[in-house]
């Protein structure tokens, strides 16, 4: 056996799937019989009551028919076991029992056997308190100094303090600012009660100010009568240990001072009797239990701290003397003396493992033998070394933490978008004013070649689309077998959206040799929704307050071909002009030009143009691949539409103001509503009555301005999504064209979409434009600042609103000023990295115009170079 496993004296498990706590196990010699060893009491959640008196038994043998003494089944749960001298009268030990709503306290007495089964137990009913609120624990001792009987004093779920006096109910009184229950305990040296609140801290309260504080029963009468029954329950001393405790303990040796251990949830604590911190110890496990006794030591005590790795740590003040294994995690720990054997170590699992164990070890006979020395053969070492660094080379090769091989071969979750709409559409409560709202079937299938354990779908898409369902439970996928849902997208808002696309991730559990539970795992794909879904055919429109003009390199494609969904093929007219008519009511227009390669997108909002011209791109793109065209590109060469942009910017600014207006407003006549219901109920309250002075009408009044102050807010907040979805589609459109005219390559882009996309919800804590401006400000005091002077400005680390957006559309207009003069888009911090992507090819710096030191004119279009201007600049000498 291990020197540091406890050893096994006598264990047994109790009863079948039932549960303990700390307050299940107690051990004292609770029959009386005045030999001194103690009796184990052992109390469940079922309502079993065991009474055991363990006899040391030999190796292999079972526990003793006769080691259990009594077990009986009471009616309720049995939370806490306790032994004292609780009947008036007699100084006899007695057991008390407490149920969640009751006390008892019986009486435990034994009889001589005749014959060889030995002697027999029975409990007897001395007295019991049925409670008016529910028990959480108790303690109990000698209360305001009384001699020879000990007093018992349950602390209620609620916070409630109800004292006996054996017999009797004395009084209650409730705890102060009291939240939820804490450990209880009983100091006898300062006759007062300890216990931790649920502000984290220990607080102490005097037996004589319980005595004299008002009393419990008494909190409906009116202020004046509470003042003349009794004082304010006032604590005695506080003390914040800054975790909630587990237990606490107080203990008074002969050769010790008086402390108050608490043992806290990373802490135990060893305190004076006025509060003061004599020592305390942090541990690096998480305890379960405790118990201090007394040690050899003059001067110090003992601890013994069982802890959820089912350890069992002994203590001598602060010095870790002993750590012994244990079978089981305690949440209860004991010390007893039983059949002559003092100091016996007992615990009990919170699955009843009950177990009395002692420390030691058995001498070990075992001989290592003697190893014969031979020569080492260095040219083996090293061949062995050169194979295992063959195999490490071979396993990182890949950066991934998993194997390619398997990431692809546990679960595969596909979605397939049907082509179609849906004959019958499937929307639900959709906002938008369209005499037919359409939706669109998508079927996700789930492959599983694994056993997958509580699979769950998500399918999530940007609002205002919206889905049918959206969440799926299935039941345990096995190997090879796979599951299919459908479901339908339709437009639930009243605005366009930003994005066409969706998201379905499976979460699941695939269970391990080492881990049968499974290791959680998450498999998505995303999915690509239709056109149709948004918009239909219409007649296009020949003016429009916003165009835009892409071009390409290859001749421009009819729209029959690329089209087919939106164009009729009966009607020649639609080869070169299509209009496309959103369900919001907006109408745009798309444009292919006979003589160059070129194609416009005009409409009259901004932001409808974003997804139709991102829908053109895409259709190109995937023409010309089925063509087995390699070098088609898009480019743009016109004017980045800055001013249309900011407008938006200024319009979600304006609504966010807007709303903090409102919360304001509200708050202000929340306050006003609630001081008029103070004074109302004040003069209801009152006895003489007394005229209202239209306090009444007041309060309507205010109430019917708090009811029109939410629905203002409420529909601000849902201007407000309109306004934000709407500037998501002008930043797409923005960062779009930014690409197209500076030619940036995936990873750019992807730095461009991270700076101006960086949330997915906009809120009045972390709004879009202080979020863009701090992305903005870094880009250009790193990767596109002039000089090592501008890398030096430090940025504020706090993000908060600002009062207006001059800030953030000054730094986007540097921004494109500085894309436009060569600058290139890098996470890299390295300035001379930085100069060297900049001035690629051996060009020479192109000198600094005046644009960064001006500020945006309103009602202007900044208008930035395009590629061909600026190689033209810098050819000339």
């Amino acid at each position: 056996m291990s020197l540091f496993k406890a050893r096994d004296w006598w264990s047994t498990i109790l009863g079948e799937k039932e549960e303990f706590d700390q307050g299940c196990l107690c051990v004292a010699d609770v029959d009386n019989s005045g030999s001194g060893q103690d009796k184990i009491i052992v109390g469940s959640y079922m309502g079993y009551l065991r009474i055991f008196n363990p006899h040391a038994v030999k190796p292999g043998d079972g526990v003793q028919p006769e080691d259990l003494l009594l077990e009986v089944q009471l009616r309720e749960p049995i939370l806490q076991v306790e032994v004292g001298k609780f009947v008036s009268g007699t100084e006899g030990l007695h057991l008390a029992v407490l149920h969640c709503r009751k006390l008892c306290v019986y009486a435990v007495s034994g009889t001589l056997g005749n014959v060889e089964h030995g002697n027999q137990y029975q409990i007897k009913l001395m007295y019991e308190h049925n409670l008016q609120r529910t028990a959480c624990n108790m303690t109990y001792g000698p209360f305001g100094g009384v001699k020879g009987r000990d007093l018992i004093c349950i602390q209620s779920m609620d916070g409630m303090l109800m004292l006996f006096e054996q017999e009797s109910y004395a009084f209650g009184r409730f705890l102060p600012g009291f939240l939820l229950p804490g450990p209880l305990t009983y100091s006898s040296r300062t006759d007062s009660f300890i216990t931790v609140s649920s502000c984290r801290q220990v607080e102490s309260y005097k037996y004589q100010v319980l005595a004299f504080a008002t009393d419990a029963d008494e909190r409906q009468e009116t202020e004046q009568q509470k003042l003349s029954s009794g004082k304010r329950l006032a604590v005695d001393w506080v003390l914040n240990i800054g975790e909630q405790a587990l237990d606490i303990c107080v203990v008074s040796f002969n050769q010790a001072v008086s402390s108050v251990f608490v043992l806290g949830e990373r802490n135990f604590f060893c305190l004076k009797d006025n509060g003061q911190i004599r020592f305390m110890k942090k541990l690096d496990y998480s305890p379960s239990c405790f118990i201090p006794y007394c040690s050899v030591k003059e001067g110090t005590i003992n601890t013994l701290v069982g802890n959820h790795n089912k350890m069992l740590n002994v203590y001598q003040d602060v010095t870790l003397k002993w750590a012994t294994q244990l079978p089981h995690i305690p949440v209860s720990v004991k010390v007893a003396n039983l059949q002559d054997l003092k100091g016996v170590i007992v615990t009990l699992s919170d699955n009843g493992h009950l177990q009395c164990s002692y420390l030691g070890t058995d001498p070990s006979l075992f001989q290592a033998p003697r190893v014969d020395s031979r020569e080492i053969n260095y040219e083996e070492f090293d061949a062995e070394m050169k194979e295992l660094q063959k195999i490490i080379k071979e396993a990182t090769k890949t950066q991934d933490i998993l194997p390619k091989s398997e990431k692809y071969r546990d679960l595969i979750v596909t979605a397939e978008v049907s082509p179609d709409l849906d004959a019958e559409s499937q929307a639900i409560d959709s906002e938008v004013k369209a005499e037919a709202i359409p939706s669109v079937t998508v079927k996700i299938t789930i492959q599983s070649r694994v056993t997958a354990q509580k699979p769950n779908l998500a399918v999530c898409v940007q609002a205002p689309l919206a889905v049918t369902c959206d969440q799926f439970v299935f039941d345990d996928l096995e190997p090879d077998s796979s599951e299919t849902v459908v479901l339908s997208v339709f437009l639930k808002g009243n605005c366009s959206p930003s994005e066409l696309e969706g998201n379905c991730m499976v979460s699941y559990n695939m269970p391990t040799e080492l881990n049968p539970e499974g290791i959680p795992k998450v498999a998505q794909c995303n999915f690509r929704l239709p056109l149709r879904l948004i918009c239909f055919p219409a007649q296009p429109s020949k003016a429009a307050n916003h165009k835009l003009t892409i071009d390409t390199n290859k001749p421009p494609i009819s729209f029959l071909t690329i089209f087919p969904d939106f164009v009729d093929p009966s009607e020649d007219d639609q080869a070169n002009v299509l209009g496309f008519q959103f369900l919001t009511g907006s109408k745009t227009t798309l444009l292919a030009s006979k003589t160059s390669q070129r194609y416009r997108i005009q409409s009259d909002q901004l932001e409808d143009l974003w997804l139709i011209t991102k829908e053109l791109t895409l259709r190109l793109k995937e023409h010309f691949k089925k063509q087995n065209c390699k070098d088609f590109a898009c480019t743009f060469s016109g004017s980045i539409p800055l001013q249309e942009y900011f407008e938006l910017i200024d319009r979600h600014f304006e609504l966010r103001l807007s709303a903090e207006k409102f919360q304001e407003l509200l708050s202000e006549r929340a306050v006003q509503f609630r001081a008029i219901e103070r004074r109302l109920l004040t003069r209801f309250k009152d006895k003489t009555p007394a005229p209202l002075q239209h306090l009444d009408t007041l309060l309507e009044g205010t109430f019917r301005e708090v009811i029109a102050l939410a629905d203002a807010a409420e529909e601000n907040q849902a201007n407000m999504f309109q306004a934000f979805t709407k500037l998501k589609s002008a930043t797409h459109l923005v960062i779009m064209l930014i690409s197209l005219w500076q030619k940036l390559s995936t990873d750019q882009v992807a730095i461009l979409e991270a700076t101006f996309l960086p949330l997915a919800e906009d809120t009045q804590e972390l709004g879009w434009e202080e979020t863009v401006d701090a992305a903005i400000s870094y880009l250009l005091r790193t990767c596109l600042s002039k000089s090592s002077k501008e890398q030096a400005l430090t940025l504020s680390s706090q993000l908060c609103m600002p009062k207006d957006t001059s800030r953030l559309k000054k730094n986007i207009t540097l921004f494109c000023d500085r894309l436009a003069k060569g600058g290139r888009l890098s996470l890299s911090t390295d300035l001379t990295t930085q100069q060297a992507a900049v001035m690629t090819g051996g060009c020479t710096t192109i000198p600094e115009s005046d644009l960064e030191e001006r500020t945006v004119i309103p009602g202007s279009t900044t208008t930035f170079p395009s590629h061909g201007q600026i190689a033209k600049q810098k050819s000339k000498p």
